[in-house]
């Protein structure tokens, strides 16, 4: 079950709109440029090495067939 869509489902309206206030009064709006650029980066570099795991799997498991 995706957890996410799940979380998300709960919120309405009014409560994004505080965890939104939240966020402007903990950081500030010069901040949240940086935060969503590191947001971002980190998110990237994720996908990255998900792919690269998915191809070293793949890799292996070519390797075994052709061994057999």
């Amino acid at each position: 079950m995706d957890y996410i869509h799940l979380l998300i489902g709960f919120l309405g309206g009014t409560e994004m709109i505080w965890i939104v206030v939240a966020i402007l009064v903990l950081f500030g709006g010069r901040k949240i440029p940086e935060l969503m650029k590191g947001l971002g980066q980190g998110i990237r570099e994720f996908n990255n090495a998900k792919a690269n795991i998915e191809q070293e799997v793949k890799d292996s498991i070519k390797e075994v067939e052709g061994e057999k």
